[in-house]
């Protein structure tokens, strides 16, 4: 089983940042919900994940077969229950450039559906808590 661990910073306000390795994911909230808009908030960040790990997969597919990628352009569009406050529907809307082969659409659709951070929503870790003391 192999593990990775997120570090989370509070450098103030409504900020809460995470360390991934060596790079720092900045969130702060909206002025409405008492943050700066600094940065985006930590749900953008999700559905950006999202949104950039379709991309990375359309991307690796075009280069991987040489295919041109100039227009090759990604949107994500979300759908919601506005009771539930919750998201029902994303659609992955995705640009071909011009002239792109016929023979491949198929083929970078089922490269999209790879999209790692999709097949963990699809297959849902389990989530868990842990409250610790500091040491001393």
């Amino acid at each position: 089983m192999s593990t990775q661990t997120v570090k989370v910073e509070f450098p103030g306000g409504k900020k809460v940042n995470a360390r991934v390795g060596n790079f720092l994911i900045q969130t702060d909230q909206s002025v409405k919900a008492g943050g700066e808009a600094s940065a985006p908030e930590p749900f953008d960040h999700f559905l950006a994940s999202i949104a950039t790990c379709a991309g990375i997969y359309a991307l690796g597919f075009c280069r991987s077969r040489d295919l041109p990628t100039d227009g090759l352009d990604l949107s994500m569009v979300c759908e919601g229950d506005t009771k539930r406050k919750m998201f029902t529907r994303m659609s992955l809307q995705l640009t071909l450039p011009r002239g792109f082969p016929e023979k491949y659409r198929a083929g970078i659709t089922r490269a999209m559906e790879l999209c790692t951070v999709k097949r963990h929503i699809m297959d849902a870790p389990e989530f868990s808590v842990e409250l610790l003391t500091p040491e001393g």
